[in-house]
C-alpha cells in the first residue's frame, strides 16, 4: 500500500495547524493594542485645551518670541503626534526622519490615547517653558490633572497609567533629540548674544542693518539660520538674493522704499486696522506671530468638531512648517542684513518719518524689530501655517479671525476671510502697511513659508 499521499496529507495538516497557532499567537500579542480605541474615535478636547494654553503663556513667556517659540511648537507637535501614532492606523511615526531620536516602543497591552496626549503635553510644557510666570506653570498643571480626573471614569487605573507613561516617555525622549540642537535647543536663555556684532558694509560697499531707531534693540537670535529643521533640506534654505541696495532715487530698492512710505503716510482706517491687526510684535502686549497662527487653528479646531487624530497631526504639521521658515528666514535675515525702512527712509528720504508700529504699553512709537528685513518673518509664519490649515480643513473656507476681537489698545476688530491662503496673504503683506518691510521681504517671506510646509506635508506621515 502507497502511503506517501497519508504522509503529504500529515505534513500538510501539520503545516496548516502551525500557520493557524503562528497566527494565533501573533493575535494574542497584538490583542490589547488592537482591542484600544483608536485614536479617531475620541474628539480634540486634549489637543485644543493645550494649544489654547500655548496661546496664553506664549504672550507672557520671556524670550519666546519669533522664531523660538515656534520651534518650540514644532517640538511639542511632534510629541503630541508620536504620543498617539499607534492609535492611527493609517499613520505611521515620523521616528526614522530624526536621525538620533530614539522613541520607545509601545508594549503590546491597551492604552487611552487622550491620556497618551494628556501627558506628552504637559511634559512637553514643563521642558519647555521652565520660566514662565509661576501662575502659567500652575495653569500647566492644572489642565493636566482636570484631563487625569475626566478620564478616570473612562476606563482602568492601569490602562491609564501606561498611557500617561507612555506619553511621558515620548516627551523625554524627543526633549533629548532637542537637546542635540545646539544653536535651537534653550535659545531663549541668551536671545541677544553679546557675542554678535552686525555687518556695517557689505561686500558691494553696501549700507547693512544695524539696531534701529528710535530703541535701537540689539539682533534678536542672529544664529537662527543654524537651527535643525524638521524637513526642509539644505538647499531650500538658500533666499533668493534681494534687490541691490541703491541709494539712487531711479533704482528699485528706492521704490521698493518708497512703496513702504507711501503706505504709511497715506495710511487710511483700513490700513491701519491691517497693520495692527496683525502686528502681535510686542511681548506682553499679544501673542508673538507663530501662536497668532496657532489661535487660528484653535478656532478651526472648535468649529469643525474634528477628531484627536486629526487634531493632533494639524498642530504637528503647523508647529513643524511654522518652525523650518522660522530658520530659513532668520539664516538670510543675517546672510543678507538688509537694512530696515525705517533706516533707509529717515536717511536718504525723510529725516523725520516713522513706521505706525507703536506700543501701547511703554508709549514709545514708530518702533521696528531687532532684526534685518529680508525676508519677513510674519510672512513665513503665515503663509505656511495657511497651507497646513488648508490641507487639514479645505479650501475655501470663510472663517473670521477673532482672536483680538477684546482689545481696545489698538485696533482688533475681527476680520473675516474666505480663504487660509488670503488670511495668510493679508498677515504677511500687511507688514508694509505697518512701514516696517519691502514688499520683497514678504514676497521671499512667502515662498518660503509655502516651502515649508510643502516639505512638512510630503514626509512618510501615512502608511
Amino acid at each position: 500500500m502507497n502511503t506517501n499521499w497519508i504522509v503529504r496529507i500529515g505534513i500538510s495538516i501539520a503545516l496548516i495547524v502551525s500557520l493557524l497557532n503562528f497566527q494565533s499567537c501573533k493575535t494574542d500579542e497584538e490583542e490589547s493594542v488592537l482591542s484600544s480605541q483608536k485614536a479617531s474615535e475620541f474628539n480634540a478636547e486634549v489637543p485644543l485645551e493645550w494649544y489654547r494654553l500655548l496661546v496664553e503663556i506664549d504672550r507672557y513667556a520671556p524670550n519666546y518670541r519669533p522664531p523660538a517659540a515656534a520651534r518650540m511648537m514644532g517640538y511639542v507637535g511632534l510629541a503630541g503626534y508620536e504620543a498617539i501614532v499607534n492609535g492611527m492606523p493609517n499613520n505611521r511615526s515620523l521616528e526614522l526622519q530624526f536621525p538620533g531620536l530614539e522613541l520607545p516602543q509601545i508594549e503590546q497591552k491597551e492604552y487611552y490615547w487622550p491620556a497618551s496626549a494628556n501627558a506628552a503635553y504637559a511634559k512637553m510644557f514643563r521642558y519647555f517653558y521652565p520660566h514662565v510666570r509661576n501662575s502659567d506653570l500652575s495653569k500647566i498643571s492644572t489642565l493636566e490633572v482636570k484631563f487625569e480626573r475626566d478620564f478616570s471614569d473612562k476606563t482602568t487605573s492601569d490602562i491609564l497609567e501606561r498611557s500617561a507613561a507612555f506619553g511621558e516617555a515620548i516627551a523625554d525622549a524627543i526633549y533629548e533629540y532637542s537637546k542635540s540642537d545646539v544653536y535651537g535647543h534653550e535659545a531663549y536663555k541668551d536671545p541677544r548674544p553679546a557675542s554678535y556684532s552686525p555687518p556695517k558694509i557689505g561686500s558691494k560697499g553696501e549700507k547693512l542693518w544695524q539696531p534701529t531707531w528710535p530703541d535701537f534693540t540689539p539682533a534678536l537670535f542672529p544664529y537662527w539660520g543654524k537651527v535643525k529643521t524638521f524637513a526642509m533640506r539644505t538647499g531650500d534654505l538658500t533666499a533668493k538674493p534681494p534687490i541691490d541696495y541703491s541709494e539712487d532715487p531711479n533704482s528699485r530698492f528706492f521704490q521698493q522704499a518708497m512703496e513702504t512710505k507711501v503706505w504709511v503716510d497715506n495710511a487710511i482706517l483700513e490700513d491701519k486696522w491691517i497693520a495692527e491687526f496683525w502686528s502681535d510684535d510686542f511681548y506682553e502686549v499679544t501673542f508673538e506671530p507663530a501662536a497668532r497662527m496657532i489661535s487660528i487653528a484653535n478656532q478651526m479646531v472648535e468649529t469643525d468638531k474634528i477628531s484627536l487624530d486629526k487634531a493632533v497631526e494639524m498642530y504637528a504639521k503647523t508647529g513643524m512648517a511654522m518652525s523650518d521658515a522660522a530658520v530659513a528666514i532668520w539664516g538670510n535675515k543675517y546672510k543678507y542684513n538688509v537694512r530696515r525702512p525705517i533706516e533707509y527712509i529717515r536717511e536718504i528720504i525723510d529725516p523725520e518719518w516713522k513706521t505706525i508700529l507703536n506700543n501701547p504699553y511703554s508709549n514709545i512709537t514708530g518702533l521696528t524689530p531687532e532684526f534685518p528685513a529680508y525676508p519677513s518673518g510674519h510672512s513665513g509664519f503665515g503663509s505656511s501655517a495657511s497651507l497646513i490649515l488648508t490641507d487639514a480643513f479645505g479650501d475655501n473656507r470663510t472663517f473670521t479671525d477673532n482672536c483680538h476681537q477684546d482689545r481696545h489698545e489698538f485696533i482688533g476688530t475681527p476680520r473675516t476671510f474666505t480663504s487660509f491662503i488670503e488670511a495668510g496673504l493679508e498677515d504677511a503683506y500687511s507688514r508694509i502697511r505697518l512701514g516696517v518691510h519691502y514688499r520683497m521681504d514678504c514676497d521671499e517671506g512667502v515662498r518660503l513659508g509655502y516651502l515649508a510646509a510643502t516639505r512638512v506635508l510630503n514626509l512618510p506621515w501615512y502608511k
